[in-house]
């Protein structure tokens, strides 16, 4: 976000009073808060997005809190109005720095600089360090944040002016990608070490697979270039989850935090929750993904609720009217609150006078305030983790369960730890002991789920070429070690989000892409394999390309090295009913894979022309 935000807009009643006032008027009270100085900065945290540590603060600006200035929209309309542009950004950027260093604030700060003021020589020849140097500041800490006013047509001299800023040490991001004039070609141009996505394609990315997927395509390529990522414009728990999911480095937005002029040094504890939740993550992908449908929906019961202005005296007599109800959720206008426990209660009543001075006042009183609150769509591994590091007290209260912030009902901690022992079992019974893949019972499970529930997805085949004579001539440990590094192949290209990967068993696997960009992972899948599976072979054998073994009749014969055929067939509805039918499709379409000569991809296009014929 920069000084022109979406999060720094006002009210139209402060765009009224701007269009009515002069322009001379105007000048006149933009020259006044020049002179005087009249701003003030507020920073938001950036968080990383693997820890809940704070990264660092982006700097933002406001003018006199009684002025019509005081947005930065309309202050920035003026100073481009009055060509003051440069003299205003020069300001905020001393007011931004001045005030980080007086609070002493951690980690980094995010200053915004538009390309225009970038250029302007005397910035270039480091009036800036001189002014970080003179507050103590090490430039180190310091990101120019390049944010786009206007179109940006000197790209030459735009870059020779980011060497110079990066020789001096600072660090360089682009602000709004996927937004303005040219940010794309800036970010191949300058190679920044940050960009930041425009929160345009962050709101609602937990329910938009489009967004979903540019957030997930620009990660892909912020991995392969070194660039950290920022998602912007965060503002609920769910798209918190999303972009966590999603292996964003870093996150900004008001479910985090709002801009302030003294801004927390750490996040709340519920977004740490949700954050330090992350390396769960990396175990939950390690057993395989034989439960990626499972999610604390599954849970879902409905006991009765209560509004906070019930009374204690009147919550009692519910407890006493049904034995069984353990936890009564608070729930006001449908938006919850808090919850109360039956023995807590009860205990508080035991005791002397207690029921004498609070049986007549709200139930709040002896309400928890802080139950885990988490969206129908977080994944039961995820709500667990939530449990486990919060207070262990909440898995005898219970999860509340929302859609889209609304109550829908309660989640039990037996039933939630019922159902993770329960998927543990599963993974430890079905998975393949070599590689820990799924194996064919859930396999068999997983495409049946998807065909019932009309999903579309490719299922693509993989299996070793030549792998048995190369048991006979090197052995069967290093054969497992083959297998094994397929596996890892195979995850390393797959979306864990998305794809299911199993191991049906020997040296044959199934990908079950959901994937859109699936042609392109196959490829992938390919090259990797080709690079990898130099490593098994002496290096005569590696020369030569391959190696002399004896077939079935003792005659030796020349087998060519181990190579990977894939062979995918697309689900399309009407046409496959059950994973017996994919799983015949998919393995004739591997073996139209295995006639072709080294690593190969063969892709069954019949359901495709079965719809132009159509």
């Amino acid at each position: 976000m920069d000084y022109l935000s979406q999060q720094n807009l006002v009210s139209g009643q402060d765009i009224d009073q701007f269009g009515a006032l002069s322009a001379s008027l105007m000048l006149a009270q933009l020259e006044r808060i020049i002179e005087q100085r009249l701003l003030t900065a507020r920073f938001q945290p950036i968080v990383q997005m693997q820890n809940g540590d704070i990264l660092g603060y982006e700097g933002l600006i406001r003018g006199p809190s009684d002025s019509p200035l005081h947005s930065p929209v309309n202050l920035f309309k003026a100073a481009w109005d009055n060509n003051l542009t440069v003299t205003v950004e020069h300001l905020c950027r001393r007011i931004v720095l001045e005030q980080f260093a007086a609070q002493k604030l951690p980690g980094k700060l995010f200053l915004n600089v538009s390309p225009e003021c970038l250029l302007q020589r005397d910035v270039r020849y480091g009036e800036t360090l001189d002014y970080i140097h003179e507050l103590g500041i090490n430039p180190e800490r310091v990101i120019i944040e390049l944010t786009e006013y206007q179109p940006t047509h000197d790209y030459a001299l735009l870059c020779e002016a980011v060497i110079h800023y990066r020789e001096m040490g600072f660090e360089i991001a682009i602000d709004d990608l996927g937004e303005g004039f040219s940010s794309l070609r800036l970010w191949s141009e300058l190679k920044p070490d940050y960009v930041k996505i425009d929160m345009h394609f962050i709101q609602g990315i937990d329910h938009d697979p489009v967004k979903a997927q540019f957030v997930r395509s620009i990660q892909s390529i912020a991995e392969k270039s070194g660039t950290r990522v920022v998602a912007e414009g965060i503002e609920t728990h769910a798209e918190l989850l999303a972009v966590r999911d999603l292996g964003v480095a870093c996150g900004q937005g008001y479910h985090i935090a709002r801009p302030h002029p003294t801004p927390a040094r750490a996040v709340s504890a519920e977004v740490a929750r949700v954050l330090t939740a992350n390396p769960y993550q990396a175990a939950r992908r390690a057993f395989g993904s034989f439960e990626q449908t499972a999610t604390v929906e599954k849970i879902l019961k409905t006991p009765p609720t209560i509004s906070s202005r019930m009374l204690n005296n009147q919550v009692d007599d519910i407890f006493l009217q049904h034995p069984k109800l353990q936890i009564i959720p608070v729930v006001d206008d449908g938006v919850p609150i808090g919850l109360i426990n039956r023995y807590h209660m009860i205990d508080r009543f035991a005791r002397p006078y207690q029921r004498e001075l609070y049986g007549k006042k709200p139930c709040t009183v002896f309400m928890e305030a802080h139950p885990v609150i988490v969206d129908k769509n977080t994944s039961m591994q995820d709500v667990s983790h939530i449990i486990v590091e919060a207070n262990p007290e909440h898995l005898i209260n219970g999860i509340i369960i929302t859609d889209q912030g609304n109550y829908i009902g309660m989640g039990s901690g037996p039933d939630l730890m019922r159902e993770i022992t329960q998927m543990q079992i599963n993974a430890a019974r079905y998975a393949n002991p070599l590689t820990q893949l799924p194996g064919n019972v859930p396999i068999n499970e997983h495409i049946d789920v998807l065909l019932q529930k009309d999903q579309t997805f490719c299922a693509c085949y993989c299996d070793l070429d030549h792998f048995k004579p190369f048991n006979d001539v090197y052995g069967y440990r290093r054969g497992d070690d083959i297998i094994q590094m397929t596996s890892e192949v195979l995850k390393r290209h797959c979306d864990p989000q998305l794809d299911f990967i199993g191991h049906i068993g020997g040296d044959d696997f199934i990908i079950l892409f959901r994937s859109a960009d699936w042609e392109v992972r196959c490829q992938a899948i390919l090259a990797s394999f080709a690079a990898a599976i130099y490593d098994f072979y002496s290096n005569e054998d590696r020369d030569r390309g391959g190696y002399l073994s004896e077939d079935r009749q003792g005659k030796k014969v020349f087998y060519p090295l181990v190579s990977l055929s894939l062979g995918v067939v697309k689900s399309r509805a009407n046409r496959y009913y059950s994973h017996h039918q994919i799983s015949i499709a998919a393995s004739d379409a591997k073996k139209q894979a295995k006639k072709i000569h080294g690593n190969s991809l063969f892709v069954d296009r019949r359901s495709e022309m079965d719809l132009l014929v159509g």
